[in-house]
């Protein structure tokens, strides 16, 4: 059952998911990158620290670490580089991930979220 039709172009972030260590540097490189312009940098660094800790039931770091590797892919269906629109698919995608996993977002990873947006993102990804 590999139609496209059920595919919807996903697959490039489904393997990326597979390699954790590539999210996560991936992660770090554009978040950096468009930290300023995301009205929901919170939520998906929250999303990050719930997907990279080891408490987490693995089938929600899979949905989560789905939804981070949209985000860092280059390609999407809404190019980021546009105005406003730019972010509008990974914003729906995230939410999605997060509303299917919410009770696994702990109080700690939206502490860290925040902490980690106060001191700035140029520190955060080195206390990884």
């Amino acid at each position: 059952m590999a139609s496209s039709e059920h595919t919807v172009g996903f697959e490039p972030a489904d393997r990326l998911a597979q390699d954790r260590e590539s999210v996560r540097r991936r992660f770090w490189i554009k978040m950096k990158q468009v930290v300023a312009k995301l009205p929901f940098a919170e939520d998906l660094l929250a999303a990050y620290y719930c997907a990279f800790d080891k408490q987490t039931p693995r089938h929600v770091q899979a949905s989560l670490l789905g939804a981070i590797a949209y985000f860092v892919l280059p390609f999407d269906f809404v190019p980021d580089m546009l105005p406003i629109l730019g972010f509008t698919d990974d914003a729906a995608i995230l939410a999605t991930a997060i509303r299917m996993v919410a009770s696994h977002i702990t109080p700690e990873h939206r502490e860290a979220a925040h902490a980690a947006l106060k001191r700035g993102i140029e520190t955060a990804d080195r206390q990884e």
